[in-house]
C-alpha cells in the first residue's frame, strides 16, 4: 500500500472517534510523512510541486473518510499558499518548509462576530510602527485550539494588515470550541489576542499592499479543496447507501427494489456527477490560469457542497438507524455537510457571485435559421 493509502485506512477506523476527541497532533506529521502538507509548494521547501488535479484528488480522498483531517490539509495549504504567494524570500524560507514537514500548524484567524471575514468591518487591531501589537478577538478558527501560528487579518490606523502571530506567547488566549454540529474533529477554537507581539518580520501584509488579495488567496484554496472534499464526501454516503440498498431485505423483497430509494440513489449519483464535473473544470482552469478560474471554484464548491448535503440526507434516510448510529460515516456526513455549506463563503453568496457573472455575460437568443 502507497503512504496516502495506509494514511485512509487509518482514518478510515479512527474517523468516528475523532469525531468524538478531536483529530490528535500527531496528523500533522502523518501526513507530511506522505507527502501531503504543502504538496503543491515547490521542492526547495519539502512540497512536490503537485497541480490542481492531484491537489483535488487528494481532497477528494480525505474527504471520503474524514472531514477534519481533510480540514488539516486544506487549512495548512491555505497559509502555504499565501505565504508562498505574498511572502518576502525570507518569509517562505523561515516558515513554508515547518509548514510542509507538519513541525509547525497553521490556522487562519480572519473571522470575527459582527464582519465576517470581511476586511472593512474587523475589529482586530495592529498597533506599532517597526513590531506590532494585536488585540482582537476572532472566532471559529479551524484547528485553533492546536496551531503554533496564525495567518491573522486586522486593522491598523494605516488600514489592513495581515502578519503571522505565534500562539505560545503571552497575549494569546485559545478557547476551545466542543460539540458544535459538524467538524467536531477538527479542533475549532475562539482566539482573543490582548497586545500579542507580532515581530516584523512576521507581517505578511503592510497597508497598502493589498491585504484583500492576501486574505483572498488563503480563501480560495479553502474553496478548492472544500469543493473535491465535499465531492468525495457525498460519492462515500453514496455508497454506503447503496450498499445497504442492495442488502437490507424487507420481507421478501430488497430495499434497492422499492422505486422510492432507486430515485433517490438516481439523484444523488447526478448530483455527484454534475458537482464533480464542475471540480474538474476548476482544476483545469486553475492549471491553465485561466481568468475565469476563481469563479470557478466558487462555482465547484456551491455544487459540491450542495451535493454533499443532499446525499448524506439521502444516505442518512436510506440507512434508516443504521445512519443514526455514533459511528456512522454518512451521519458524521450529514452534520458536517451543513458547515461546508458555510465555510469559506456561504452559499447564498456564491449564488449573488455567480448570478453577477450570468448577467455580465449572458446575452439574449437569437433566432437562426435552420438548413437542411
Amino acid at each position: 500500500m502507497s503512504d496516502l493509502e495506509t494514511l485512509l485506512a487509518d482514518a478510515a477506523g479512527a474517523a468516528a472517534e475523532w469525531d468524538r476527541s478531536g483529530l490528535p497532533r500527531t496528523a500533522a506529521p502523518t501526513m507530511a510523512r506522505a507527502g501531503l502538507l504543502g504538496m503543491d509548494r515547490p521542492e526547495q521547501y519539502g512540497g512536490q510541486g503537485a497541480d490542481a488535479h492531484e491537489i483535488g484528488l487528494v481532497a477528494s480522498e480525505l474527504g471520503s473518510v474524514c472531514t477534519s483531517l481533510r480540514s488539516l490539509f486544506t487549512v495548512q495549504g491555505m497559509v502555504a499558499a499565501t505565504l508562498d504567494r505574498w511572502g518576502t524570500a525570507d518569509q517562505r524560507a523561515q516558515w513554508l518548509p515547518a509548514l510542509t514537514s507538519g513541525a509547525l500548524l497553521a490556522g487562519l484567524a480572519a473571522t470575527e462576530a459582527d464582519a465576517g471575514s470581511d476586511l472593512s468591518g474587523m475589529r482586530a487591531r495592529f498597533t506599532g510602527s517597526t513590531e506590532l501589537s494585536l488585540t482582537g478577538h476572532k472566532l471559529w478558527v479551524t484547528f485553533g485550539a492546536q496551531a503554533d501560528v496564525l495567518l491573522v487579518a486586522g486593522q491598523s490606523e494605516s488600514g489592513p494588515v495581515a502578519a503571522l502571530v505565534p500562539t505560545d506567547q503571552p497575549g494569546v488566549t485559545v478557547e476551545p470550541v466542543t460539540d458544535q454540529l459538524g467538524m467536531r474533529g477538527a479542533r475549532i477554537a475562539h482566539v482573543r489576542f490582548d497586545a500579542a507581539r507580532v515581530p516584523a518580520g512576521n507581517v505578511l501584509a503592510r497597508p497598502g499592499f493589498g491585504v484583500s488579495h492576501v486574505l483572498g488567496t488563503a480563501l480560495d484554496h479553502g474553496r478548492y479543496t472544500i469543493a473535491w472534499g465535499c465531492a468525495g464526501m457525498a460519492r462515500a454516503c453514496l455508497a454506503d447507501a447503496a450498499g445497504h440498498a442492495r442488502d437490507r431485505t424487507q420481507g421478501a423483497s430488497r430495499l434497492g427494489d422499492h422505486q422510492a430509494v432507486r430515485a433517490m440513489l438516481g439523484r444523488s449519483w447526478v448530483e455527484i456527477e454534475s458537482a464533480r464535473a464542475l471540480c474538474v473544470r476548476a482544476a483545469e482552469q486553475r492549471v491553465a490560469r485561466e481568468p475565469g478560474a476563481l469563479l470557478g471554484t466558487i462555482a465547484a464548491k456551491y455544487a459540491a457542497a450542495a451535493a454533499a448535503a443532499s446525499v448524506s440526507e439521502r444516505a442518512v434516510q436510506i440507512l434508516g438507524a443504521a445512519g443514526c448510529a455514533p459511528d456512522s460515516r454518512a451521519g458524521r456526513f450529514f452534520r458536517d455537510a451543513k458547515i461546508m455549506q458555510i465555510i469559506e463563503g456561504a452559499r447564498e453568496v456564491a449564488e449573488q457571485d455567480i448570478g453577477e457573472f450570468v448577467l455580465r455575460t449572458t446575452r439574449p437568443a437569437t433566432a437562426r435559421a435552420v438548413t437542411r
